[in-house]
């Protein structure tokens, strides 16, 4: 099997109860699986030669298996940042998606965030221009706000926060809103990456200073925008709380330290 420009992503598991969480993926990602051809302890250097023959042959690669036997497998395959093939290690659980390789030039941070959307997994980005942003946008809206909505009511919250699009590291909002046309346009124009929360995680963890009658109405829960925020910025602290602007909310968690609870 080999890569195209149809099918760009490959999987890699080594262990037979991998397979299904593979599946899944690749259905999602419409990428191939390849299982180890070899079987048995004695294969493992068989494993990592065949690996490192079709390791070059697609743009994007999902490892599901350990951190360190990534590691094995990987060494001394890289070459060349810009063009290495991406890669992300994920776990059988589908718990967590690390870019490893590729981050930026090759879109592994951009595939870990796909894969923690569609599995409810946690991307862990490690890149210093992603880590050291400090602040994290919880969303919620009406059905049908469009990207200039959006826009106008983020950019009044990080006016309040006397910050701008440059301190933001990701925004997030929960599963029904996740596909809104407006919102998606918005986060691709800013190249903003979006985690994704179920209705019951946040369910479970309502976090919200100010519950909405209108979201209890209409989602059954007590607010969007804050609770998407703490939850994906869990050590953070609420520096702007929900503000309604013409049905979008906003709130904003800063990671950092010294920032305190902004209070209107």
């Amino acid at each position: 099997m080999t890569g195209s420009a149809s099918n760009p992503i490959a999987i890699w598991i080594i262990r037979e109860s991998a397979r299904p969480a593979a599946q899944r993926l690749a259905e999602f990602l419409g990428a191939t699986v390849y299982p180890d051809p070899f079987s048995g302890e004695d294969e493992p250097g068989r494993n990592r030669l065949a690996f490192a023959e079709v390791f070059p042959k697609f743009r994007q690669w999902v490892l599901v298996m350990a951190s360190g036997i990534a590691t094995r497998y990987l060494a001394g395959l890289p070459a060349n940042k810009l063009t290495d093939p991406a890669v992300i290690i994920v776990d059988e659980a589908l718990r967590f998606a690390i870019p490893v390789l590729g981050g930026h030039e090759g879109g592994a941070n951009a595939l870990a965030y796909a894969v923690a959307r569609h599995t409810g997994a946690t991307p862990v980005i490690t890149t210093a221009t992603e880590a050291l942003k400090p602040l994290t946008i919880g969303i919620g809206c009406r059905k049908g706000m469009s990207a200039a909505r959006i826009d106008s009511a983020v950019q009044r919250a990080l006016s309040l926060a006397a910050a701008d699009l440059t301190s933001v590291r990701e925004a997030a909002t929960v599963d029904i809103k996740a596909l809104e046309p407006g919102l998606l346009e918005w986060l691709e124009s800013r190249q903003i990456p979006l985690r994704v929360f179920s209705s019951h995680q946040i369910s479970e963890r309502p976090l919200t200073s100010t519950p909405s009658h209108w979201v209890r109405t209409n989602t059954g829960l007590a607010g969007v925008c804050e609770p998407c925020a703490l939850l994906a910025s869990p050590r953070g602290a609420l520096l702007v709380p929900k503000l309604a602007t013409a049905g979008v909310t906003v709130a904003i968690v800063s990671d950092s330290a010294a920032s305190l609870p902004f209070t209107l």
